[in-house]
């Protein structure tokens, strides 16, 4: 029979010293595991979308053009994910096929009218969940954090 601690009892935790680069390296999974949920039921689930499929709304409303594999790697989803998730906006009537004409092998897609104003439709829904998740910050905090989030983007895309 197994035993449950009382609601109150302390969870016992290792003590590990992970250096300050590793610490954060933590929190900022921490971060990627957990914005999941606030995304996924405050804007993706209310325009009927499925995670998947905001992620590829909100990359091809913010990127423009884009192929499967680059979705992949922006979303960093597996393929199959991703091609199915563009199967099913395809057939939503929210993505359309953009042929490259300077790369027949590249199969770009982009936002249908529909996509692009569902696109646009999505971002008083994320100001909600950011204004939420923001909301004890004050603007120099929010302007430190989002100059932190800018510069390790372009370090990990190489734009940095």
């Amino acid at each position: 029979m197994a035993t449950k601690l009382a609601p109150d009892a302390p969870t016992k935790r290792p003590e590990l010293d992970l250096g300050e680069d590793a610490a954060l390296l933590v929190d900022l999974l921490k971060l990627g595991t957990f914005i999941a949920r606030p995304m996924r039921e405050g804007v993706a689930e209310p325009m009927g979308l499925s995670p998947n499929d905001l992620k590829i709304i909100l990359a091809l409303g913010g990127e423009g053009e884009l192929a499967g594999h680059e979705l992949s790697d922006i979303m960093g989803l597996p393929p199959m994910n991703v091609s199915r998730a563009i199967a099913a906006l395809i057939a939503r009537g929210l993505v359309e096929l953009a042929p490259d004409a300077s790369n027949r092998r590249r199969k770009p897609v982009r936002l249908t009218t529909a996509g692009m104003d569902l696109f646009r439709q999505s971002i008083p829904a994320m100001a909600k969940v950011g204004g939420h998740l923001f909301a004890d910050f004050t603007p120099d905090e929010r302007a430190v954090f989002h100059a932190a989030a800018q510069a390790i983007l372009a370090r990990m895309t190489g734009a940095g």
